[in-house]
């Protein structure tokens, strides 16, 4: 059968919408695409981003290195290392916070050894729960259980809940038990009174006889808040 367009272009408008209805583009070339709806790249080569491997650092004092772990974890090719020097019981390190605020599904957050990331159960336990809640793998180098990646690793996490527990209410036992030897001992708990035993007297004696909340807090050099909660003697 004879070809009745010779050229392209030359077909009816009607023939040219029914089979190529939309226009695509083919990586760098523009084309007509005849697959309506179907999503093609920019660039033929165009792939999904690889999982990033993140490395957390630390030591604890400004005479220690980080030098033998940096090591470590680029070994390990680690793409973007956070690092710090500060000390493991404090939970709010600025470049820890600052890797797990910017933590995306399928990270993966690696250190050299557990006690790098924090020192007590409970807030070993915390972090790692917020790195696996973001999506993202907690592995140690030196502790090979230590990964969530491994159905040994998830049963070790679901482990360090109950000991963070444990922690806690060890940790509330105590504080308790502190503070009713404290008082027993008369010891005053909290922050020190404003005023001595003998300055509230002598407020409670001159506020009876007419002196201002004003003009009390002014003469012991206090806020208007410490006179008022004075009580009548």
């Amino acid at each position: 059968m004879a070809n009745i367009w010779p050229r392209r272009g030359c077909e009816p408008a009607s023939y040219q919408t029914s089979l190529f209805p939309q226009s695509k583009t083919f990586g760098k070339f523009s084309g007509v695409s005849p697959f309506n709806g179907l999503r093609f790249p920019e660039d033929m080569t165009e792939t999904e981003p690889q999982n990033r491997r993140l490395g957390y650092a630390r030591v604890s004092t400004h005479g220690q290195t980080l030098e033998a772990q940096l090591g470590q974890l680029k070994a390990d090719n680690c793409a973007r290392i956070y690092r710090e020097k500060a000390s493991g019981a404090k939970a709010d390190r600025k470049e820890l916070l600052r890797m797990l605020d910017r933590l995306a599904p399928g990270d993966v957050v690696t250190v050299t050894r557990i006690d790098r990331l924090a020192r007590s159960t409970f807030d070993l336990f915390a972090i790692v729960k917020r790195i696996t809640d973001a999506g993202a793998q907690f592995r140690s180098m030196a502790e090979p259980w230590a990964d969530t990646a491994t159905s040994t690793g998830r049963l070790m996490l679901a482990v360090l809940g109950g000991l963070a527990d444990v922690e806690r209410d060890l940790i509330r036992t105590r504080t308790a038990e502190g503070r009713s030897r404290a008082k027993l001992r008369g010891q005053h708990m909290g922050r020190p009174p404003a005023l001595t035993a003998q300055q509230q007297a002598e407020a409670r004696k001159r506020r009876a006889e007419g002196a201002t909340l004003k003009e009390l807090a002014q003469s012991y050099n206090v806020g208007l808040a410490t006179i008022a909660r004075l009580k009548a003697g």
